[in-house]
């Protein structure tokens, strides 16, 4: 079990898991994910964090297929500036090791953005917390359970 997986357990949100073996040389873990499940690239989604110009650490949870647009973030959040956070920053504040980054069951509870793309699907994968495991879950809830707001950050 995760902290992100235990999290949907206790409130009890509809969610299914998905494990595969992971490949410690894949170049993209959410590239990876989407492959060894057969699943539809732009429906599986990676947690990815930035820093604002004044240290604040947002979550970004854009499709694997793209990439985060650090502008329009920034934008989303009504900052100056966003930068790639720092990776130790990253796992100190999220409780979990990179590439397994689960925008659920973090640590310390960090503002959290979805790329708008996200609604087009009836549900989406995300980490589950642990590299080789997701989560599958409709956006809404991925939303309510991060208080996340939904946004055009994506970069295709």
């Amino acid at each position: 079990m995760t902290p992100a997986l235990d999290l949907l357990k206790k409130v009890r949100a509809q969610h299914r898991v998905h494990s595969y073996e992971h490949d410690p040389k894949a170049a993209s873990y959410g590239l990876e994910a989407a492959e060894k499940l057969n699943l539809e690239p732009a429906q599986v989604f990676k947690t990815l964090l930035a820093s604002s110009e004044k240290g604040e650490l947002l979550v970004a949870v854009v499709p694997v297929v793209g990439s985060l647009d650090l502008k329009a973030l920034a934008h989303a959040a009504g900052v100056k500036k966003a930068e790639m956070a720092d990776p130790a920053a990253a796992q100190r504040a999220t409780g979990y090791l990179l590439g397994g980054i689960s925008p659920l069951g973090q640590k310390k509870h960090l503002r959290t953005f979805i790329d708008a793309s996200a609604k087009a699907f009836e549900t989406i994968y995300v980490s589950a917390g642990r590299r080789g495991l997701e989560v599958e879950l409709a956006p809404s809830v991925l939303a309510e359970h991060t208080q996340a707001t939904f946004a055009e950050i994506g970069r295709v």
